[in-house]
């Protein structure tokens, strides 16, 4: 069977080698290809899988893609922890050694300058949802709708009620919106480096209320814990939106392409 190679990220050619019993995309075993001071994790994959024009229409495979993203995170985080490590982008694939050394050595400098950014650092994911009624309250499907009731009076009530909720939850997506940005002020300060990214999609995410922050902070590894208990902190002060944080994790969001 005819196989590529799948990159997962650049670390120092120095670097600890990977685990013997860490596996990646496809379930295959994970090495390093050095070029001088640097190397990249690989792991061979199948070609009928990732030849381009096959990778096209399994991009579009969520389950595919989810399987796929959490081996390459796996191998990343595996590596991130004893020395820095650059991930590269989901599914880079090459078509031998001689191509990854090629991409090592094209961007060498670049490589080579953001390691030494990364190093003994970590990326941590904050998010802030607003806790805002919802738009549109679910009926309960049990239940007959009520009667609407007749004559004008009720229609005009009827009206301000629904006037009323709509300034409700304007005003409390103001609020959580400027806590979003609170939040973002006191931990950018806190890092060395942060990166605002699009608020997710309630339809990707599942979650019911609106995202008004989705940030990721890049921080010191020995200040890790007094960036969590800012968080904590932050999310304690406020009831106009709640904080999820994630990590730490290997620095994605601060690898310049």
């Amino acid at each position: 069977m005819s196989e590529l190679l799948y990159a997962y990220g650049a670390v120092r050619a120095g670097a600890e080698p990977p685990a013997p019993g860490l596996r990646g995309v496809a379930g295959r075993p994970v090495r390093l290809v050095c070029h001088e001071e640097l190397a990249a994790l690989v792991s061979p994959v199948p070609a009928e899988e990732f030849e381009e024009s096959a990778l096209r229409s399994r991009l579009e495979d969520l389950g595919w893609l989810e399987e796929t993203a959490r081996a390459h995170q796996r191998v990343v985080d595996a590596a991130a922890f004893p020395g820095p490590v650059l991930p590269l982008r989901l599914a880079t694939v090459y078509r031998d050694e001689e191509g990854v050394r090629r991409m090592l050595a094209a961007d060498r400098e670049r490589f080579a300058e953001s390691l030494d950014r990364v190093e003994g650092r970590v990326e941590w994911g904050v998010k802030a949802y607003a806790t805002v009624p919802p738009e549109q309250p679910a009926a309960r499907p049990a239940e007959p709708a009520a009667p609407v009731p007749a004559g004008p009076g009720a229609g005009r009530e009827y009206l301000r009620r629904r006037s009323q909720a709509r300034r409700v939850r304007e005003d409390g997506m103001g609020r959580a919106h400027e806590v979003a940005r609170q939040v973002h002020e006191a931990l950018h300060g806190y890092a060395e480096a942060s990166r605002l990214h699009r608020p997710q999609d309630a339809r990707l995410s599942g979650e019911r209320d609106p995202n008004v922050l989705n940030a990721s902070y890049l921080v010191p590894s020995a200040e890790a814990s007094g960036f969590a208990a800012r968080v904590r902190a932050l999310d304690a002060s406020t009831d106009a939106a709640r904080l999820e944080l994630t990590g730490p994790w290997a620095p994605y969001s601060f690898v310049t392409s």
